[in-house]
């Protein structure tokens, strides 16, 4: 755990803050690579992941951008509400799930809404370096979008393309003809809302784009049919315990009623921290961490969200 203090809270757009996080001592942070993200623990006792905004070189501060979601579970109603300049927050060290490929010949980042957060953190790392890029900021209006003036200032400036729904027809993003060019050394990089990223991540593919050459982020899982989440079982390898996992409850409830413990995050399936492998069973994927290859040997899920295809699970716990 990393102690910080809030240096500075700033509105960025609408219904977005920043907040400026810095050591409570003299020391440095922990350096970061660009696509990384911090745990935060929150006043209200959640914990929640936000991808860091600064550049990576920076050791003195780490920057995040926080979107209130009309649907808050809790994490962002209480960094807007709760947090303010001087409180004291615990966080994580940085952690990279989103990570550059620093070897591309050229790299392609879209950005929807509050998306933008890793990145403009990718956007000052291949600046810095001199890597050739493009970046696409997309959102419905200019009032929405966080950061937007300090990316038209920026040394990068003349590298972003913005893209406003309530603008001109002639500045609306075409992802197809973006996306036309097409070679193996080309990554693209994206985040924003789910449905944004899979609009962008289609074309890449009919344009011929490879997996291995499209990267994202996603800030929420989509919700299972109610419908679909049906009970099932789950056993400890360890103990031979068995818990039964009603269709209201995920798998790390029952399991955290019962006093196991199981690590938390996200709870949405995005991060990966309750990653538990299955010995027996099927998982029904429900995840947004796990590459397709991972999901298809059923050796691994993530009991946040994931549930079961097979009568029984059983885990190595």
């Amino acid at each position: 755990m990393i102690e910080v203090v809030v240096t500075r809270k700033r509105r960025e757009a609408e219904g977005i803050y920043s907040f400026e996080l810095a050591p409570v001592d003299d020391s440095m942070l922990p350096a970061f690579s660009a696509g990384s993200h911090i745990d935060v623990y929150l006043p209200n006792g959640l914990v929640r992941q936000y991808s860091l905004c600064n550049h990576p070189e920076e050791r003195h501060r780490y920057l995040l951008g926080v979107l209130l979601d009309p649907a808050s579970r809790g994490g962002s109603q209480a960094m807007h509400e709760q947090v303010h300049e001087g409180s004291r927050l615990r966080i994580s060290e940085p952690c990279n799930l989103f990570p550059l490929e620093h070897g591309a010949g050229y790299s392609v980042l879209f950005a929807g809404g509050i998306g933008i957060t890793p990145i403009l953190c990718m956007a000052e790392r291949l600046a810095r370096i001199g890597a050739p890029f493009e970046l696409h900021y997309c959102g419905r209006s200019a009032g929405r979008m966080a950061f937007i003036e300090y990316i038209r200032h920026s040394a990068f400036a003349n590298c972003v393309h913005v893209h406003v729904d309530d603008g001109e027809d002639a500045q609306r993003l075409d992802s197809a003809r973006v996306l036309s060019v097409q070679a193996s050394d080309r990554h693209l990089y994206v985040c924003g809302p789910n449905g944004f990223m899979e609009h962008v991540l289609g074309t890449a593919r009919a344009q011929g784009w490879a997996e291995a050459q499209l990267h994202r982020e996603y800030f929420t899982a989509a919700a299972a049919p109610v419908s679909e989440a049906g009970g099932f079982e789950v056993q400890l390898a360890s103990t031979g315990q068995c818990f039964q996992v009603p269709a209201t409850l995920s798998v790390a409830q029952v399991l955290l009623e019962a006093g196991i413990d199981i690590p938390l995050s996200c709870e949405q399936g995005i991060c990966g921290t309750c990653l538990t492998r299955v010995l027996e069973g099927e998982p029904d994927h429900r995840d947004m961490f796990l590459t397709d290859a991972e999901r298809a040997r059923n050796d691994q899920f993530t009991p946040c969200c994931s549930r079961a295809k097979s009568a029984r699970l059983v885990l190595d716990l």
